[in-house]
């Protein structure tokens, strides 16, 4: 079969905006959802989640957070993982061991003020970072990090990365901690190959189709996944170069998931859609360049003088094309929306009752 890059433009489309769903379902279909704290008009995991959850809020990610079966955590980025993801990238220690043993690499006085953090922590099974300063620098231990709360919320978050922690849940945006437990599980060499492998294709499966480049940006992106298996990111890249569907498509070559099937002339839905700048449809740019033929850039910090798009120009999809950009703002309880395009807007009455429909859709979400 000859593809083209019509066919891809489609295949990344339809097999990224499915069929909406309940939040529970779309988070276990996607793995992963990027996290961003910039609001304008909502954080990025609310703008991507709004596209594939029926009736979706914003902030309803955080709200549902207990029991949506999830966990806050890094992989290529920081964001919201399935717990089945976080099993395969923790613990984050060389030779596998219990949570208590997994800083051990670290220096000496910041290990022992971490195994003192988790016993405290798991005293009170769940902690704020507020009470971890309370006692820590005005409590038992006296000036214990120096009364730095900056030091504190280091520490936390060194120990959540490592997976001595997690997060159970946010006040008013700050992340409430639990200790992790993790059962000691020594892996062979084909183990951990094959852990690796799964991380690839969770990886493909979301930001698929691919270009060679970007595959190999996003697997080397997994030593910080799971950076103690980062001397194995270049022959997992080998073997997905391997293992996945491939085909070139002007000189490119593309990957995706075998068992996926790109299908030549299928159809994007008509539909006006305004992207998150890390929607997974957005996220790669080299791929973005290839497929829309034009760059696309967040510009938040950016000088204003210098911003070309917007401080928070969202990618305006019509049909299977990005076509322009889109700035949203929300003052005094109304929306106001500015678009912007490449070439010259579309003469098309349902492109225009579309439009309309997408600033209606974003009112709903935005509960205003």
């Amino acid at each position: 079969m000859q593809i083209t890059l019509d066919d891809l433009r489609s295949f990344t489309i339809t097999r990224n905006f499915f069929r909406p769903t309940t939040l529970k379902r779309a988070l276990q279909k996607m793995e992963f959802v990027q996290a961003d704290p910039i609001r304008a008009p909502a954080r990025a995991q609310d703008l991507i989640l709004r596209h594939r959850v029926k009736n979706y809020r914003a902030g309803d990610l955080e709200r549902r957070y207990l029991t949506l079966g999830i966990e806050e955590d890094f992989f290529i980025n920081y964001g919201y993982v399935t717990r089945s993801l976080q099993e395969l990238m923790h613990p984050r220690s060389e030779s596998r061991v219990p949570a208590d043993d997994i800083g051990r690499v670290w220096p000496r006085a910041q290990w022992t003020r971490a195994k003192q953090l988790l016993t405290f922590v798991r005293s009170r099974g769940a902690v704020h970072p507020r009470e971890v300063d309370e006692y820590f620098s005005h409590g038992k231990i006296t000036n214990y990090w120096g009364g730095s709360s900056k030091a504190t919320t280091h520490l936390l978050g060194a120990m959540h990365y490592s997976g001595m922690l997690r997060v159970v849940r946010r006040e008013k945006g700050i992340r409430i901690y639990a200790a992790h437990e993790h059962a000691a599980t020594i892996m062979s060499p084909e183990e951990r190959r094959a852990r690796m492998d799964q991380l690839v294709d969770v990886v493909v499966r979301i930001y698929g189709p691919l270009p060679a480049a970007s595959l190999a940006v996003y697997v080397r992106s997994l030593r910080y996944a799971a950076p103690q298996w980062k001397d194995d990111v270049s022959s997992a890249l080998a073997r997905a170069k391997e293992r996945l569907s491939h085909a070139s498509v002007d000189g490119v070559e593309w990957y995706w998931n075998t068992n996926e099937k790109l299908r030549a002339g299928r159809r994007a839905d008509d539909r006006v859609r305004l992207l998150a700048p890390f929607d997974p449809v957005v996220h790669d740019r080299s791929r973005f360049e290839l497929l829309w033929d034009w760059t696309y850039r967040l510009e938040a910090y950016t000088p204003a003088p210098k911003r070309k798009l917007g401080y928070y120009a969202m990618p305006l999809m019509w049909r299977d094309r990005v076509i322009g950009w889109g700035n949203v703002s929300v003052a005094n309880g109304s929306i106001a929306a500015d678009f912007g395009y490449v070439g010259s807007k579309p003469h098309d009455r349902f492109f225009n009752q579309e439009l309309e429909a997408e600033v209606v859709r974003m009112r709903e979400f935005l509960n205003i």
